[in-house]
């Protein structure tokens, strides 16, 4: 069983409303994978589903190998961290994770150890209603790990982390990868997510976009490359004729580099061309962003009907 997350035609309505429209996608254990799309597209809901707290409407959807409705004992597998988490201000964060590792089973003795991995261990003994907003956050991944979970969802984990605590989180993320774990994040911040994802899937209004990994959704778009040029000396006039003969034209920047798009396909030939180019003192290639590929697919374009309600 290769797939931690496997579905086929997954379907979830309330009454009229398609929440979720006939979704089939699989996710691979030990992957770092994206859930994107705007509000309202049914990432929550596909969440919900995952772990179990709502049934579906049709379809078929596994979750480490069984069907998540009502499976109890599959819960303990899977860590959970929601966008909002709130925790009782009376306990201190020593006090929370003991009380769900009782919950979830897990050992008590990782209260200490997950402490100190999401840099909690100087407050531990504190009242969580003394904790910041990113302390907080922080310990609610702290309580997504209990239990050394298999699957593990993290619904906009950075929300009011600092810099620091951001690239600990993701340092956290990249250990659960190689520990052979899958790790399912959604996220908003799509440029601060992109480097640390093997894929994604990319939900609009219920339906499935695109699913894959970042290059085979990259070949899909076949979007083009940005090249900035650097020209030697005063030669950025004749560099723009240059490359207007040959089909592709360039525009200069403020800070005087020339930018140009090359087309995926051919992108080698031009760029062996513009390095043995007299004119051209560096050169820098941009490939598409996630941002880009996601307005390609025009998941980040709302319809009028959503945007009226």
């Amino acid at each position: 069983m290769n797939h931690a997350i496997a579905c086929e035609a997954l379907a979830k309505r309330y009454g009229t409303l398609a929440a979720l429209d006939g979704v089939s996608a699989c996710v691979p254990r030990g992957r770092v994978i994206g859930l994107l799309g705007h509000n309202g597209a049914g990432k929550s809901t596909l969440i919900k589903l995952i772990l179990g707290l709502i049934a579906p409407s049709g379809g078929r959807l596994d979750v480490l190998g069984q069907s998540p409705w009502r499976a109890h004992a599959l819960r303990r597998r899977i860590g959970y961290l929601p966008e909002s988490a709130t925790f009782y201000a009376s306990l201190s964060g020593r006090e929370l994770l003991d009380y769900l590792a009782r919950l979830k089973q897990a050992p008590r003795g990782q209260t200490q150890a997950l402490l100190e991995r999401v840099g909690l261990a100087h407050a531990a003994d504190r009242r969580i209603g003394t904790y910041s907003k990113g302390m907080r956050q922080r310990l609610g991944l702290a309580q997504a790990l209990l239990g050394s979970p298999e699957l593990v969802l993290l619904d906009e984990p950075t929300t009011g982390l600092d810099p620091q605590a951001t690239r600990e989180l993701y340092r956290i993320v990249g250990e659960l990868r190689a520990d052979g774990r899958c790790v399912l994040i959604s996220s908003h911040l799509l440029a601060e997510l992109e480097p640390h994802i093997d894929g994604a899937l990319i939900l609009r209004q219920g339906r499935l976009l695109a699913a894959g990994s970042l290059d085979a959704l990259g070949e899909q778009a076949a979007l083009p490359a940005r090249v900035l040029l650097h020209p030697r000396g005063d030669a950025a006039g004749e560099l723009l004729a240059r490359l207007d003969a040959r089909g592709l034209p360039a525009q200069r920047r403020p800070d005087g580099r020339l930018e140009l798009q090359v087309p995926r396909a051919g992108k080698l030939p031009v760029l062996r061309e513009l390095l043995a180019d007299p004119a051209v003192a560096d050169l820098d290639v941009r490939e598409p962003t996630l941002a880009q590929l996601y307005d390609w697919l025009g998941a980040g374009q709302r319809s009028a009907a959503e945007a009226c309600a």
